[in-house]
């Protein structure tokens, strides 16, 4: 990748590290040099800490990045000196379960959850200062209040989150009052809560993910505590049939327990809008980081990719009502505004000619004109993945021109990863608000509703298509279209309907979500980005988080023991290093300089920073990260036991007409 893609470089590093040494760089700039390309090209191998006896389930710096905290299957957490690579203390946590978090409250007491489904602060010498033991599964993830270390919450396998106070004496009964969200309430038996996370800037806001593909954003100052109850099994199954009955008589949950207005749902589009939930493979939320200024959430979805979440300014998913073609009036945009029928509504992209696009060619900048034919030309030789960098790069430089979205839109409709044809759709979407008279875009937005089998706006959108076109709207390829339209819709039409009172015949398996839920969900907002590459479906604890305070670059620990980093801006990985020999699950950054932290199956904790600027190669980096990349999106797609019957090298995809406007590029 060029250094161009890097917005630090283009700004001047050099420049930067020179006026810091003046000391007139305030502590904006100042952070801006805490990771830039040029020290993730060198990334490499520091040191490997040993000292564990099993897996090390996870990593935490403490506030400062003085101490580095490992905990483990063995049941102990080791506080290290990072900088001398030793062991400082080896503290016994008293759990008889894997250890799956820890955080610091001083710089000698650590507190930790487990799968015995405690929660247990100690000091470094293992004295104990205090213990919960409410929940009645693993407890999988702790988060910690910024301004307040002994104000914790716990991610528990019960369906539970609890928030503690240290400062407090507590007592495990259903007396104290400290459940801040029961998703049983919501979800039914088989719900979990698997990480929770709190947000620096703004630490009433907790963000929650469960053993779904939604994360819950909750302002804790509009939620009443409430207490933990013991239910027994013939409890719970009276208390999951009166969920079902009120849901049913549309009175919401039984305990009315979190105000509507104080949660927020977060998912991908192409999910929330798939009616069918229970799709092979099972998409679990595994890790949930906010930014350094609390404004976006970083999302490690397994068995899918890693997002990146507006939380001010995300919107509804791109196919719900008001993004749906309105024929004969236009599109209209996320905020329900229409976009006119004719006209070029973005900045310049140049002139409009005879047969209604825009010769965008004559007015791209050089770089961007060469990247844009490279891309083309990797198109054509079927190297999608590829080409989709490409495109990636010349859009992160130019950010309004409405080809480069529409050709990345056909590309990865070609390529066909997990996702990629609703990233397609958004990018028609783009592509049109910047150039309402782009013909292949709005045709590829038809092509990629239909692929979406979304029949019924695929053909409303042909409809518009046709008639803003008419020169096109004879062409072979949208006669091919609309038949495949034609032949959909009268499936749905001949299909039987649905038995209205479904509800009542569900079996007590499968219990339906709460009133709440379905509202919740339904207004659930889309992504701003996604990061491709890695692999997430063999453990629930693989993390994503940011690297430096300006999070330029995004990292995550991958399936195949590999740790991916990608450029924010573009998308694109940047840098691959094997940091496992088997799966690598934990990346964590160090709170003030370019030193990471990674861990995973093998009993070892791994430091990488920048290397000598001598020319020697790293041993550990991944050279064909392509190859990687697709054959852990094929990994990803796979059934786990079929695996091994498939060639690793095939990218998937399905085959399409390659001269049909969806595929050419412009």
């Amino acid at each position: 990748m060029g250094r161009g893609e890097d917005p630090i470089w283009s700004q001047g590093t050099v420049g930067l590290i020179a006026a810091r040494e003046r000391g007139d760089v305030d502590r904006k700039l100042q952070s801006r040099l805490t990771v830039t390309r040029s020290m993730i090209d060198r990334l490499g191998l520091e040191k490997e800490l040993h000292g564990h006896m099993g897996c090390v389930n996870c990593l935490e710096w403490n506030h400062d990045g003085s101490v580095l905290a490992s905990a483990s299957d063995d049941l102990h957490v080791i506080l290290w000196d990072p900088y001398r690579y030793k062991q400082l203390h080896k503290i016994a946590t008293g759990h008889t379960g894997n250890i799956f978090s820890v955080k610091f409250l001083s710089r000698d007491t650590v507190v930790t959850c487990a799968a015995d489904g405690t929660v247990r602060a100690r000091t470094a010498s293992g004295c104990a200062l205090w213990e919960c033991s409410c929940h009645c599964g693993r407890v999988k993830r702790l988060a910690s209040a910024p301004d307040n270390p002994n104000l914790l919450w716990s991610a528990g396998e019960d369906g539970l989150v609890l928030q503690h106070d240290l400062r407090t004496s507590h007592r495990c009964n259903s007396v104290y009052s400290n459940v801040l969200v029961n998703l049983i309430n919501h979800l039914g038996r088989y719900a979990e809560a698997k990480c929770v996370a709190a947000n620096p800037r703004r630490p009433y806001q907790v963000a929650v993910g469960a053993n779904d593909f939604y994360v819950r954003l909750y302002d804790t100052r509009m939620i009443k505590l409430s207490k933990v109850q013991t239910r027994t099994p013939s409890s719970q199954m009276q208390f999951e049939r009166q969920n079902v009955l009120c849901s049913r008589a549309g009175h919401g949950d039984p305990d009315n327990d979190i105000p509507k207005a104080a949660v927020q749902y977060f998912a991908p589009g192409h999910l929330s809008m798939d009616p069918d939930e229970h799709t092979f493979p099972k998409k679990t939320v595994t890790y949930i980081a906010f930014s350094h200024d609390g404004n976006e959430l970083l999302v490690n979805l397994g068995s899918e990719q890693v997002y990146l979440f507006d939380i001010n300014s995300a919107k509804r998913p791109a196919l719900v009502e008001s993004f749906i073609i309105q024929h004969n009036h236009g599109y209209r945009d996320g905020d329900g505004k229409q976009l006119p029928k004719n006209g070029t509504t973005g900045k310049a992209n140049g002139t409009t000619g005879s047969n209604g696009t825009v010769d965008a060619q004559a007015i791209l900048p050089e770089r961007i004109r060469l990247l844009k034919e490279a891309a083309n030309e990797l198109v054509n030789k079927g190297s999608y993945s590829a080409a989709v960098e490409y495109y990636n790069r010349a859009i992160a430089e130019c950010p309004d021109c409405a080809v480069l979205y529409s050709n990345r839109a056909a590309t990865l409709m070609r390529r066909g990863w997990s996702g990629d044809t609703y990233a397609a759709i958004k990018d028609c979407y783009r592509a049109i608000k910047l150039d309402t008279n782009h013909v292949k875009s709005h045709f590829r937005l038809a092509k990629g509703l239909m692929d979406l089998k979304r029949a019924r706006e695929a053909h409303e959108c042909l409809l518009y298509f046709k008639d803003k076109f008419p020169k096109h709207a004879s062409s072979h390829a949208v006669f091919l279209l609309q038949k495949d339209i034609n032949v959909a819709l009268d499936n749905m039409e001949t299909q039987p309907d649905e038995v209205g009172n479904s509800a009542a015949d569900e079996s007590e398996e499968h219990l339906p979500t709460s009133v709440l839920e379905r509202q919740l969900r339904a207004g659930a907002l889309d992504y701003s980005r996604r990061f491709l590459g890695h692999c997430n479906t063999t453990t629930d604890i693989k993390e994503a988080n940011f690297l430096g305070p300006d999070a330029n670059y995004i990292a995550a620990g991958s399936d195949d023991g590999s740790m991916f980093i990608w450029c924010r801006r573009s998308g694109n990985v940047v840098r691959c290093l094997r940091g496992d020999e088997s799966i690598l699950n934990c990346v964590q950054m160090h709170p003030a300089m370019c030193l990471l932290a990674t861990s995973g199956i093998e009993a070892v904790v791994r430091l990488w920073s920048p290397r000598p600027e001598d020319g020697s190669p790293e041993p550990r980096v991944v050279t064909d990260v392509g190859s990687a990349a697709n054959a852990n999106q094929q990994r990803m797609r796979s059934d786990p036991f079929e695996a091994m019957l498939f060639n690793i090298s095939f990218a998937g995809g399905g085959e399409r007409d390659l001269h049909s406007p969806a595929c050419r590029t412009s």
